[in-house]
C-alpha cells in the first residue's frame, strides 16, 4: 500500500458469477504448463507472464473493452473506479461467517444507506472449490457490490482489517484475494474478465502469479508455490528460447 493512500485492498478484485467459472474446457493443452503438486495439475501459461498492477489504491481502476485497454487507447477510459468489485464476488459459507462476526466494524464504514441493505444473497450453492464446499454471494447495491459503498477506494472489508488490525485470512472472499487468478477443477487459470480491467496487460508491473503468490501459499501451502515458482521458471525459460529464435530470426 503506498504511503498517503487510504487504507482499503491492496486487490479488491471480484468475478462475476459465472466469470468465477473459466473456460478451462476451451483452452488448448499447450496454454498449459504441468504442475507437479497434487490439488492443482496444470496452470495457465499466462498466469506467469500477464502483468496486473498490485495496488488498486495506486491505479484509477477502471473497466474497459478488451480492444481499448491503456496505454493504447486511456483517452477511452470510462472513469467508474473499482470496476472489478461491481458484480459482487462468490464467498464461502465460513468467510461470510467471518464477515458477520465482524459486522459492527464493517457497518461503521458503510455508508448510511448501505448499512442495512443486504449484504449477501440468499441462495446456497454446492461447490467443492471452496473450502466448505458451499457458497452464497456478496449482494449488489448502488450500482457495486455492497462492501464497496464508503467513503473511500476499495474493500470495506479490507479496510476495517486494516484499522481494526485483524486479519483476513478466513473473512475476505479469496476469489478477491487471488483475483485476476482464478481456479477450476485441477487448473489454476486467468479469470475470463481480466482483458476488461484497466489494471491488466502494463508494462513494468508484476505478473499475475507474482502478485497472487503469498495468497495462494496461504490458502493451499507453501508445497503449491514451489511447484508453481518450477512451472514459472519452465515458463519463462521457454519464452526466452522463443524471443531468442524470433531476434535470430529478423538478424540480416
Amino acid at each position: 500500500m503506498r504511503a498517503g493512500m487510504p487504507p482499503a485492498c491492496a486487490r479488491c478484485g471480484a468475478a462475476r458469477r459465472q466469470l468465477r467459472r473459466p473456460r478451462v474446457v476451451h483452452l488448448s493443452r499447450r496454454m498449459f504448463v504441468d504442475v507437479d503438486h497434487p490439488r492443482f495439475r496444470r496452470a495457465q501459461r499466462e498466469i506467469f507472464t500477464a502483468t496486473v498492477t498490485p495496488d488498486c489504491l495506486g491505479h484509477t481502476c477502471c473497466l474497459v473493452g478488451a480492444t481499448d485497454r491503456p496505454p493504447r487507447h486511456p483517452d477511452r477510459l470510462p472513469v467508474k473506479l473499482d470496476a472489478c468489485c461491481q458484480y459482487g464476488a462468490d464467498i464461502d459459507l465460513s468467510e461470510r461467517d467471518g464477515v458477520l462476526a465482524h459486522a459492527d466494524e464493517i457497518r461503521a464504514l458503510l455508508r448510511t444507506d448501505a448499512r442495512d441493505a443486504p449484504w449477501f444473497t440468499d441462495e446456497v450453492v454446492e461447490d467443492p472449490d471452496f473450502p466448505s464446499g458451499r457458497h452464497v454471494r456478496t449482494a449488489t447495491f448502488g450500482g457495486g457490490c455492497v462492501f464497496l459503498q464508503h467513503d473511500l477506494r476499495g474493500c470495506a472489508i479490507h479496510r476495517a482489517a486494516v484499522e481494526g488490525g485483524w486479519e483476513l485470512r478466513g473473512i475476505k472472499p479469496h476469489v478477491c484475494r487471488l483475483f485476476p487468478l482464478t481456479y477450476e477443477s485441477d487448473a489454476l487459470v486467468l479469470s475470463d474478465d481480466y482483458a476488461d480491467y484497466s489494471c491488466a496487460y502494463l508494462d513494468g508491473q508484476p505478473s499475475v502469479y507474482r502478485t497472487a503468490r503469498d495468497v495462494l501459499a496461504e490458502l493451499f501451502g507453501g508445497a503449491l508455490v514451489r511447484a508453481l515458482d518450477d512451472a514459472e521458471a519452465r515458463v519463462m525459460a521457454q519464452a526466452g528460447v522463443v524471443s531468442l529464435r524470433r531476434l535470430a530470426s529478423r538478424t540480416p
